[in-house]
């Protein structure tokens, strides 16, 4: 409050002694005013030079002035020595970031509201074909005009994080992409080249989908073979219990083999084909008879709350190996006279196909690991029970043909509920 406490002793000295000296002299109203005026006068300068500092002056130091201008020219000019060395900082910080961004191998792209390209990288040129200056400002799906990552952009709400897509500047080149929000409504694109990860996967994929192809034919012979031994009057009584378990091993050697090629197929196929309408509830009736049927002498009770209404789009028989894995696991993971119960609705999250049962219940160190390929908690328990170990690799890969996931909860000595979460969009048929 000094400042405006010496401004104000100042006007009442100098209104003072211009009001004594127009008494003196015989006109004090006309001299009051002339100095009101010559007051103001002196505000409208310091105005003045105020605007013309800030518009048009290059000088760094502020205008010299008496009494309060003096303070106002102060604050201003430590205001702007603040912002000036907050500039220089972004502006080392900005250099730090596209420094350290050039040398990343993966493309980085900064892109703004409306997915327009700001800036850029060099792996960003090498990898994605962008060039500089011409490519700056414009919309990113221009200049990358897959329509999968057209989709990738403009459905990011659906909870997919990363999209491969091929290098718009070489076919050999394959890359996983990733759009991320950050700041004030911007966004950044990292591209990472996973060619030699995509052919190790391939390769992977290819001789798991052939050798299970291969093993096929072998195994119908020699099922086939036992079927005949078995259906053999002399070979029943001496050698009934090793032809049964060669049957029973034959037929779980078949059911991974067929897991195997389901699963090559799902990972091998880009998307989901031949989508349509589904009458869920009907097809989680026959599953519910199937199950019923694979219970047998253990008489669980099997229960369906289903929403007959509720129709999702996807494809059929996908969802029927998804839905039978989890409802058969259930069948073969609790005990006798034991309760299953299967729900399907909808809530304003999404849809929902639920599977509880009061089975054993699973450990949480192991609830992360259930969707792995073979990975058992309990691997002899699992082997008699016939399981392959692929059933919830294989839910878990038709939920994501369909854009859901599998949320899995269990209580040790409880029971566990399986359940797979579907977006609204199923509802409705898509482009896929």
């Amino acid at each position: 409050m000094s400042p405006w406490f010496d401004e104000f002793w100042r006007v009442v000295f100098f209104t003072l002694g211009i009001f004594a000296i127009g008494l003196f002299i015989g006109y004090p109203f006309w001299l009051f005013l002339l100095a009101c005026l010559g007051y103001l006068a002196w505000h409208w300068y310091n105005l003045y030079r105020l605007e013309q500092w800030f518009s048009k002056s290059k000088k760094f130091q502020p205008p010299d002035a008496p009494g309060i201008w003096g303070e106002v020219f102060y604050h201003f000019y430590r205001l702007q020595q603040r912002n000036r060395k907050r500039k220089r900082k972004l502006g080392a910080m900005l250099k730090r970031f596209q420094r350290s961004t050039a040398a990343m191998p993966d493309a980085t792209v900064v892109l703004g509201a409306n997915y327009e390209i700001e800036w850029f990288n060099k792996a960003a040129s090498q990898l994605l074909g962008l060039q500089s200056p011409q490519d700056k400002r414009q919309p990113v799906g221009n200049l990358i005009r897959y329509p999968s990552f057209q989709h990738y952009l403009t459905h990011n709400d659906e909870g997919r994080l990363t999209i491969k897509i091929v290098s718009p500047i070489d076919p050999e080149i394959m890359l996983r992409v990733t759009v991320v929000p950050y700041g004030d409504n911007q966004h950044l694109l990292l591209a990472r080249d996973v060619t030699e990860l995509h052919r190790l996967e391939q390769i992977r994929s290819d001789f798991i989908a052939n050798v299970s192809h291969e093993l096929r034919t072998p195994l119908t012979v020699i099922s086939g073979f036992i079927e005949t031994m078995q259906d053999t009057p002399e070979f029943v009584a001496e050698f009934q219990r090793p032809l049964l378990l060669m049957a029973q091993q034959t037929a779980r050697m078949r059911n991974i083999v067929e897991d195997l090629l389901l699963l090559s197929r799902l990972e091998s196929e880009g998307n989901t084909e031949m989508m349509g309408p589904i009458e869920v509830t009907e097809l989680l009736r026959v599953i519910c008879e199937e199950a019923q049927v694979l219970s047998g002498e253990q008489r669980h009770e099997i229960c369906l709350e289903a929403d007959e209404q509720l129709i999702m789009y996807g494809q059929l028989e996908e969802l029927r190996s998804a839905f039978s894995n989890l409802v058969f696991n259930a069948v073969r993971y609790t005990p006798t006279q034991g309760k299953i119960h299967l729900r399907w609705y909808q809530d304003p999250q999404g849809l929902h196909f639920e599977v509880s049962d009061t089975g054993e219940g699973i450990a949480p160190e192991h609830i992360p690991r259930l969707t792995e390929r073979f990975y058992r908690v309990d691997v002899a328990r699992s082997r008699n029970k016939g399981g392959t170990g692929l059933g919830l690799a294989i839910v878990k890969h038709v939920l994501n043909r369909h854009k859901g996931k599998l949320h899995i909860e269990s209580v040790m000595g409880q029971g566990s509920t399986f359940r797979c979460d579907f977006p609204l969009s199923v509802l409705e048929q898509q482009e896929y």
